[in-house]
């Protein structure tokens, strides 16, 4: 979940310059699709695909859906959104994917783990605006911010729904058929938007994020996250994300969008000192 918080970061920074240059559906219709052929490349090269991972595909179908909901409304969120602001809304998921554990798998949190998500929620918000108090007391949801919103509601349900529905299947196979029923929704609702866009004139930075969306993005990061939430409580699972907006930070320094100063580092440990406590955290999933 270190690694899915690293590779999600630079979601936000690619897909915010990209986001404006391409419809968000056509796109991730596309991100699907190349994902499943490199996860079902990496299937078939490591033992093969058992026929009996495909039984009961309404549950394909859910997944896929309710994943593909996210990454829509994140790409048309991240038209007016900047990368730092919508990482920001981001790191709501933990709390809402407790809730959803909690209806779904009956996952208890306990004080430690709520004292662990605020801590980190703070500290996260910290980094975000920079240590600047007034900032953090003039902050207004944009229209980009609120559709992302609803976005991430999306993503903390999936996380514990994959626990729910999975019977047995490796991460690996998951995946697939998740990408795969994503891809099939995508590409009957999109098909407008997929047939109007001019592929061949798409500037190379959509190229780019398209190509780092599918491998590392989705590919990569749905194997790492099926992993993990078969392994750990949804709020666990989620609770990684409080350092995406500190790769996110990291990443618009490296693009030349100037350093955040000293004035992050308490949320930086705040962020850290809540990993700790989750890591240390046995409450049975």
């Amino acid at each position: 979940m270190l690694l899915f918080s690293a590779l999600v970061a630079g979601s936000f920074s690619l897909g915010a310059r990209a986001a404006n240059l391409i419809d968000p559906t056509a796109l991730t219709a596309l991100r699907f699709a190349l994902a499943a052929g490199v996860i079902a490349g990496v299937a078939l090269a490591s033992g093969g695909i058992p026929a009996r991972a495909f039984r009961a595909p309404w549950r394909y179908l859910l997944l896929g859906g309710v994943f593909a909901i996210y990454f829509v409304l994140m790409f048309e969120g991240l038209k007016t959104a900047p990368p730092v602001s919508a990482s920001a809304v981001f790191t709501l998921t933990p709390l809402m994917a407790a809730g959803f554990g909690w209806m779904l798998m009956r996952q208890r949190m306990t004080l430690r783990m709520a004292s662990a998500l605020m801590l980190g929620g703070a500290g996260a918000l910290w980094v975000i605006f920079r240590g600047d108090l007034a900032a953090m007391a003039r902050l207004e949801f944009g229209r980009g911010e609120a559709i992302y919103l609803v976005g991430c509601m999306a993503h903390a349900f999936y996380t514990p729904l994959v626990r729910r529905l999975n019977r047995g299947e490796s991460p690996l196979v998951f995946t697939l058929g998740t990408l795969i029923a994503g891809a099939v929704i995508l590409i009957v609702w999109g098909w407008q938007p997929l047939r109007a866009t001019d592929w061949a004139a798409l500037p190379g930075i959509v190229w780019v994020a398209l190509v780092y969306l599918a491998v590392c993005a989705s590919a990569v990061s749905f194997v790492l996250v099926q992993y993990a939430t078969l392994r750990l409580p949804a709020a666990k699972v989620m609770a990684y994300t409080y350092l995406t907006p500190v790769w996110v930070i990291l990443l618009e320094v490296a693009l030349g969008q100037g350093g955040p100063g000293l004035a992050v580092l308490p949320g930086v440990f705040a962020t850290l000192a809540a990993l700790i406590l989750l890591l240390k955290d046995d409450d049975p999933a």
